[in-house]
């Protein structure tokens, strides 16, 4: 049985847990997501237990240092996703979009070499477990409106306005964004 070790940190999007194999991270997702996460991590989760571990890998440390503004702490961590072979190359190519940008599903579909795969795009996009890491919160709608995010349309629009790929005016229907307490 594998043992993931889990670590817990204050963000200013909430509370992250931080969850890696001790070589790669499984799993970066929000408190009150457990379940969302577990599910996502899908039967590898099953075959594994868990022990609170205090930055394993230096994982927390490289996401505090993105909140700090230093965008490129997360660019190179290794990532073990699971997935099917369509999903893990979704997942990847989502480190090509850099901070500070955003990319359309349809445009990452045709980048993937499949421009009739924006949904599909979209799905596995919403299904990725390594969130911020693989930045799924910079893929956005043709139209350029902010769409789905399994951590809430909140975290998206914060996570994007801190790379400066956002801002109140991109959008007159949205909302201020929120303060989270972490």
């Amino acid at each position: 049985m594998t043992t993931l070790l889990i670590d817990r940190i204050d963000s200013p999007v909430g509370e992250i847990m931080v969850i890696s194999d001790g070589r790669a991270l499984w799993a970066l997702d929000f408190h009150g997501y457990e379940d969302r996460m577990l599910k996502l991590m899908g039967p590898r989760a099953d075959a594994t237990g868990f022990r609170e571990a205090d930055d394993p890998q230096g994982f927390s440390s490289r996401v505090r240092a993105y909140f700090e503004g230093r965008f490129e702490a997360l660019d190179d961590i290794p990532v073990e996703t699971g997935g099917t072979p369509f999903q893990r190359e979704v997942w990847l190519a989502l480190r090509a979009i850099k901070s500070g940008e955003t990319e359309s599903y349809g445009a990452l579909a045709k980048r993937l070499g499949r421009p009739g795969a924006s949904r599909a795009v979209g799905r596995t996009n919403g299904l990725n477990p390594v969130a911020i890491v693989l930045p799924c919160h910079r893929v956005i709608g043709a139209d350029g409106s902010l769409t789905g995010y399994g951590g809430g349309l909140e975290r998206k629009r914060w996570l994007l306005a801190h790379e400066g790929a956002w801002q109140e005016s991109d959008a007159a229907e949205e909302k201020p964004l929120p303060l989270f307490e972490t």
